[in-house]
């Protein structure tokens, strides 16, 4: 049993939450540029030296943000992974996670995204960026999990040099780019004809793993009832937030 923490520990924790929070908020709202180590000091009222007690610079403050959207992505594909289905039911089921989180935690989102379109990560501490690499690497181990299992189920059978890395990558490289695109897009999206992210991406999903010949084929399976019940059966308290249940 891991020994209870201290008083002073648990205020330490308390701070750093109360400046991840802030720091999170005040990229949604300001941006890269508008993120400062004094703003943040002065909307929770400690001193700047306090802040830096926790953090050496605020590129190390959005690693921490990046950090915690990869946890949370992390907790839920592993949700995912459980649901008691064909694994391209659960692969559908870690599709569905990827595009709750967006929808749920906008500002966590604009974190990550920052770190790739900027020069964040070459002024992060290394530490910071193991510990963004590793929950990264734990993402993409649940779904590499998720298409192993439909290999050896025979579900799937990945030909000319493809590995479960291949199809995991596709897949997260189509979930990105859309997310991105959402964000920033300078003409809206419905604008190009794209009413609603998440259906789009659905159409795309399964077009790609169809293209692999995962079964069942989407032709041949009720993959809408499959959402469904994914929603239903593991992501009930998150789709009722969102009022998409």
């Amino acid at each position: 049993m891991a020994p209870t923490a201290t008083r002073k520990q648990r205020e330490i924790q308390e701070r750093e939450t109360l400046i991840l929070d802030t720091a999170r908020e005040m990229l949604l709202e300001r941006g890269y540029i508008g993120l400062t180590m004094d703003r943040i000091a002065a909307k929770i009222e400690y001193s700047k030296g306090t802040v830096y007690q926790h953090f050496s610079s605020k590129e190390d403050l959005i690693v921490a943000l990046a950090t915690q959207m990869n946890v949370k992505r992390s907790e839920f594909f592993e949700r995912a992974s459980t649901f008691q289905g064909l694994p391209r039911e659960r692969c559908m089921a870690a599709g569905l996670a990827a595009n709750l989180i967006p929808r749920l935690y906008p500002s966590w989102l604009r974190a990550e995204q920052i770190i790739h379109a900027s020069s964040v990560a070459e002024k992060a501490a290394m530490e910071r960026m193991r510990a963004l690499y590793s929950t990264e690497n734990a993402c993409f181990q649940t779904l590499s999990g998720i298409v192993r299992d439909a290999v050896s189920q025979r579900h799937l059978e990945l030909r000319d040099g493809a590995t479960p890395a291949t199809i995991v990558f596709g897949l997260w490289s189509m979930t990105y780019g859309a997310h991105f695109l959402e964000s920033s897009a300078i003409v809206p999206l419905e604008e190009k004809g794209i009413a609603d992210v998440s259906i789009e991406l659905d159409h795309n999903y399964n077009a790609l793993l169809d293209g692999f010949q995962w079964k069942p084929l989407a032709g041949d399976h009720d993959y809408r009832a499959s959402a469904e019940r994914i929603l239903n059966e593991v992501f009930s308290e998150e789709a009722a937030a969102l009022g998409i249940l």
